[in-house]
């Protein structure tokens, strides 16, 4: 899978409305292309990795998102095993993660692996915005 950047370029936004950047590292094209549609409606930039090795690289060579939706079960590196590296890494382990899995356990997981807050899924779409607007719009990460 590659690594896409997509951009709200082809919504219309108010003039000097801000596009804060959230980074979804989801294997699932259709989970990962929902997300993106829903979270562009209200006017984010998404940036899409397919798993945690593609999310590592775009993290070195990108800005830095407000938030980073975190898939569990991944190939090549899976959600726990990008959490280690990205927790090693100054330059980017400050930016909070939110584990989306559809393990039943996700709160407990996401305590385990020392992120925010874990969804479960299918994801609630009002939890979603909930978590975005608490990580994304209260300033810089």
């Amino acid at each position: 899978m590659t690594l896409l950047h997509r951009k709200n370029s082809n919504r219309d936004f108010a003039p000097g409305e801000m596009h804060k950047k959230i980074l979804i590292v989801e294997d699932d094209v259709d989970i990962s292309d929902a997300l993106r549609d829903a979270l562009e409606i209200f006017g984010y930039s998404v940036a899409i990795a397919g798993n945690g090795q593609e999310a590592l690289d775009l993290l070195t060579s990108d800005d830095l998102p407000c938030l980073i939706l975190l898939d569990l079960m991944m190939p090549v590196m899976n959600g726990s095993q990008f959490r280690s590296k990205q927790l090693a890494d100054a330059k980017i382990s400050h930016v909070p993660v939110v584990l989306i899995t559809a393990d039943n356990n996700a709160a407990v997981k996401a305590a385990h692996m020392g992120v925010a807050e874990g969804l479960a899924k299918p994801l609630n779409f009002s939890a979603l915005m909930e978590v975005t607007q608490r990580y994304c719009d209260a300033g810089p990460p």
